[in-house]
């Protein structure tokens, strides 16, 4: 198994940035494609932004495409979400995911990561 330790979240004002952290333990996230999603109130969790192991395919919802940006460093075991010009409703608990690579995982659905971590809160301010 592998376990997943989102930080970073905070308070921020419409137009700010901020970057996410996800520390992974138990397993080299190599071994893993690795997604972002997010969760605001009375709605359901969906997806921001994907990379397979290798790097080579990434994708993000079109609601943060040009505004956000996720890179890894596989030295540290971290997978980092760089989110620029902030707008309230990306307001949400943003949570890290994991996913055991098999060649044929659907990086954007929820129901195919096998491990979360436990959500850090982003608040942007209007």
């Amino acid at each position: 198994q592998v376990q997943l330790v989102e930080s970073g979240g905070g308070l921020v004002q419409a137009g700010g940035s901020l970057r996410l952290s996800c520390a992974a333990s138990g397993r080299t996230f190599s071994s893993y494609n690795m997604g972002w999603f997010r969760q605001a109130p009375g709605k359901e969790r969906e997806f921001v932004a994907a990379t397979s192991r290798s790097g080579g395919i990434i994708y993000y919802a079109d609601s943060v495409k040009g505004r956000f940006t996720i890179s890894g460093d596989k030295a540290k075991n971290t997978v980092y979400l760089q989110m620029n010009s902030l707008k309230p409703e990306d307001t949400a608990v943003y949570y890290c995911a994991a996913q055991r690579v098999s060649g044929l995982g659907n990086l954007v659905a929820v129901r195919e990561y096998d491990y979360w971590g436990q959500g850090t809160q982003v608040t942007v301010s209007s």
